[in-house]
C-alpha cells in the first residue's frame, strides 16, 4: 500500500489529449501536504502516515504546541493512509502531486454535495403512486412504510425520505491525464465528489492490477530517449548550421594536398638535374 495525497478540488475543466481528443476533467490542486505524524507496527499496531493540507490562521495552545514541536505549519486538515512500510518518510516530509503518475488510476474519496431534505423519488428513486385514478395529493408520495400488528414498527434504515447528499462518496477507477508539478495540479479523467473547494482523498485505485514502478520506469525511458534524440538533433543541427566552415576546411585540405604534391614534383625535378648534370661530368673524365 502506498501513500496517498490530500488536495482541494477547484473545478472541471476541458483537456486535449495526446490524440486531440476533448475530455472532462477535473483539476485537483495539492496545498501544503506535510507528513505530520508516523503510527508504527510497533508502537500502535499498524503503519500509517498522517498527512496535512492547507494552511489554518486559528490555532489553540495544544495544536501550537504540537506545531512546535514537529516545527511544522499550521494546516487545516489533516487525514491517515495505512502503507505497508514508514521506512521512507520522516515528519516534515512533503509530499506533492508528482506522488501519482501519469496513466495510471485512482480512487477519489470526498463529501458529496448536500441538497437537503429530498423525498424518495429523488433520494431513492422510486416510482411514485399514480398521477390520476383515485390518488389526491399524494402522487409524489413513497407508500406504505411498515408491516401490520407483527411487528409494530418501521425497520431501521428503511428508504424515506430525508436528507440528501453531504455524505463521504469515492468515484473509483480515474485516469490521471497530466500532472502540472510547477502549480501543483493533478488532472484527473472525469467528476469528482463534492462541492468547488472541497477536500478530497486520492490513493490509488483498488480494483485495478496496476504496477506503479513500471509506470516510473516508462517516463523514464521516454525522457532519457528525449534527451538522447535532442542531443543527436542538436548534433546534426550544428553540422548543418556552419556549411561555410565545411568548405573552408575542404578547401584547406586541397591546399595542402597541391602543396604537397607540387613539393614532391619539385624534387623529381632537382633529383633528374643532378643525375644529368653527374653523367655529363663523367663522359668529360672519361
Amino acid at each position: 500500500m502506498r501513500v496517498g495525497i490530500l488536495a482541494e478540488k477547484i473545478g472541471m475543466s476541458r483537456y486535449y489529449d495526446g490524440n486531440n481528443v476533448n475530455q472532462a476533467v477535473t483539476l485537483l490542486k495539492v496545498t501544503n501536504c506535510k507528513v505530520v505524524s508516523i503510527q508504527s507496527l510497533g508502537k500502535n499496531g499498524y503503519n500509517s502516515i498522517t498527512l496535512s493540507h492547507g494552511n489554518s490562521k486559528k490555532t489553540n495552545k495544544p495544536f501550537k504546541s504540537f506545531l512546535k514541536k514537529n516545527n511544522l505549519i499550521a494546516f487545516s486538515n489533516c487525514n491517515e493512509f495505512r502503507v505497508s512500510s514508514i521506512e521512507n518518510y520522516k515528519v516534515g516530509d512533503e509530499i506533492n502531486a508528482s506522488n501519482f503518475k501519469v496513466g495510471q488510476y485512482v480512487d477519489v474519496s470526498a463529501k458529496s454535495i448536500g441538497k437537503g431534505f429530498a423525498g424518495g423519488m429523488k433520494r431513492h428513486n422510486f416510482a411514485g403512486n399514480r398521477a390520476t385514478h383515485g390518488v389526491s395529493i399524494s402522487h409524489r408520495s413513497h407508500g406504505s412504510t411498515g408491516q401490520c400488528q407483527d411487528p409494530g414498527k418501521v425497520f431501521k434504515g428503511k428508504k424515506m425520505a430525508g436528507r440528501l447528499g453531504n455524505k463521504k462518496t469515492t468515484t473509483q477507477n480515474l485516469l490521471v491525464l497530466k500532472i502540472d508539478e510547477d502549480n501543483n495540479l493533478l488532472i484527473v479523467k472525469g467528476s469528482v465528489p463534492g462541492h468547488k473547494g472541497s477536500l478530497v482523498k486520492i490513493v490509488d485505485s483498488v480494483k485495478k492490477n496496476q504496477n506503479i514502478a513500471e509506470l516510473i520506469g516508462s517516463q523514464t525511458l521516454k525522457n532519457t530517449d528525449t534527451e538522447q534524440t535532442t542531443e543527436i538533433s542538436s548534433v546534426e543541427n550544428k553540422d548543418d548550421i556552419n556549411p561555410n566552415t565545411k568548405n573552408e576546411e575542404n578547401q584547406a585540405k586541397d591546399s595542402t594536398v597541391e602543396g604537397k604534391t607540387l613539393s614532391k614534383t619539385v624534387d623529381t625535378t632537382n633529383e633528374s638535374v643532378n643525375k644529368n648534370t653527374s653523367s655529363d661530368v663523367n663522359k668529360d673524365n672519361t
